[in-house]
């Protein structure tokens, strides 16, 4: 299977059970097909962004972890209180041989996650708010989660974005009180050799 497809065959999971395990097969040559095939940009930028936002001294969820490429950036800007988690025990396990996290956890978004009220002082989601991924439904459980002060930074297809319940969603939190929105960066092409038709955004709030 060419990295290509095996994209296509990640996105087409009918359900959470298929993606993890298909994550799973995937795992170990993951890092390599991303970067060597499709150029992926996405963890470096929302890694930045992130940057000017929140303190290196933060405990930090890295919600939909994978394998730590986003993780491994965040810490090679300083950060050193990282948690991952991820539906994938495989993902999971390369992120481990990546000695930058300081707990692993097995959650699926969209599900009430085993986390207590503001366990975290800030909360960074990248590739996972994609085509058959994690609900807009999500964001409640990132807010609950994240201390009040603290902030929720996510990259974001803009096509996600706009069909799949996210720009309403995003709307109610900030109507409800729950966060506010404090950058939004221009889009970019974070799979630039791969899929440059794709656009992501990355979004930054914080919680009320």
């Amino acid at each position: 299977m060419t990295e290509q497809n095996r994209v296509q065959w990640v996105y087409s999971s009918q359900n959470e059970q298929e993606l993890e395990e298909r994550y799973d097969r995937w795992a170990e040559e993951y890092d390599a097909d991303l970067e060597a095939d499709f150029g992926w940009i996405s963890p470096q930028r929302t890694a930045e962004t992130f940057a000017r936002h929140v303190p290196a001294a933060a405990a930090i969820l890295d919600a939909g972890a994978g394998t730590g490429l986003v993780g491994q950036c965040l810490y090679d800007l300083g950060y050193r209180r990282l948690t991952a988690m991820d539906l994938s025990q495989g993902m999971l396990e390369v992120a481990r041989r990546k000695n930058i996290y300081q707990a692993f956890d097995q959650m699926t978004m969209g599900e009430t996650l085993a986390y207590p009220t503001d366990a975290f002082d800030a909360t960074v989601v990248v590739g996972v708010f994609t085509q058959g991924h994690a609900p807009a439904g999500s964001l409640d459980e990132l807010v609950r989660v994240t201390k009040p002060g603290g902030h929720i930074v996510f990259s974001l297809r803009t096509d996600t974005h706009r069909d799949n319940g996210f720009k309403e969603k995003q709307e109610a939190l900030d109507a409800a009180g729950l966060w506010k929105l404090v950058e939004v960066t221009d889009t970019f092409q974070p799979l630039p050799k791969g899929e440059p038709e794709v656009l992501h955004q990355v979004w930054v709030y914080q919680v009320s």
